[in-house]
């Protein structure tokens, strides 16, 4: 169930590269954000809780609200750590779907 959000986060992040550093990035912000709290409650309903690790800081570090103002190659590099750990998660966690 979280494959489809996991794979739309890593294509997200993948274009966000494009935009670091530029008005632009406001976007990229509020979608990652949002699908990192997305896969974060798949993985609580998964029980699997130590995807929370990757995907709470992305929820905290991709922000809108309060923004963090890294360096360029800082926010490539989280982007490229993020791709793996979306990616990942979105193979991994399965919801057990209710009768």
């Amino acid at each position: 169930m979280a494959l489809a959000p996991g794979i739309l986060l890593a294509v997200i992040l993948l274009a966000g590269l494009a935009l670091v550093g530029t008005e632009e990035y406001v976007f990229v912000l509020y979608a990652v954000a949002i699908l990192a709290a997305v896969m974060s409650w798949f993985s609580i309903q998964a029980r699997a809780w130590w995807w929370l690790i990757g995907l709470g800081p992305m929820v905290v570090l991709w922000n809108p609200i309060l923004p963090f103002a890294f360096l360029e190659v800082v926010w490539s590099s989280l982007h490229l750590v993020a791709i793996g750990v979306a990616v990942a998660a979105g193979l991994i966690i399965r919801t057990p779907v209710s009768d």
